[in-house]
């Protein structure tokens, strides 16, 4: 009896991983009016590394209405877009350098998607973190919040 019941455990148990591997598995988009279509995300803090996938579900292209998803703490969001725009367009307008960016995709443009693992060390749960498009101007539309849960 001990066999079958421990057996039944170790389905159960395989069964959930997937979904909790699932759980650090992020998408958002971001389209042609310049909009993500959420703007919160969260993973709970079991999470030790983040997937996340950006889909352009716009027609437009880069240069035109690039976008791209940037992580960082809530307030160093707009110093970092300030030097985004520094960084220039042959950058895809972000400064790689800056450590306060804690993770980022690649800029793209319609048709176009971008995936970015990172680690979630050193984040904390209930930390204040927010995400964004350092595409000039779009900032002011393009962000939200980034929560871990407990």
């Amino acid at each position: 009896m001990k066999v079958v019941k421990s057996l039944a455990g170790l389905v159960l148990l395989s069964a959930a991983l997937p979904a909790m591997a699932d759980d650090c598995s992020l998408t958002i988009e971001g389209n042609d009016a310049m909009q993500f279509n959420q703007q919160e995300l969260s993973v709970p803090a079991s999470c030790k590394e983040v997937t996340l996938t950006l889909n352009h579900t716009g027609s437009l292209a880069k240069n035109v209405m690039g976008h791209n998803w940037v992580l960082s703490e809530t307030a160093d969001m707009q110093e970092i877009a300030n030097g985004a725009i520094s960084a220039g367009a042959d950058n895809d307008y972000l400064d790689t350098s800056d450590e306060r960016i804690i993770a980022h995709t690649d800029l793209i443009g319609g048709g176009e998607s971008s995936s970015v693992t990172f680690s979630t060390e050193g984040m904390t749960a209930g930390g204040d973190y927010s995400y964004f498009c350092s595409f000039p101007g779009h900032i002011g539309m393009m962000k939200g919040k980034f929560v871990i849960t407990e």
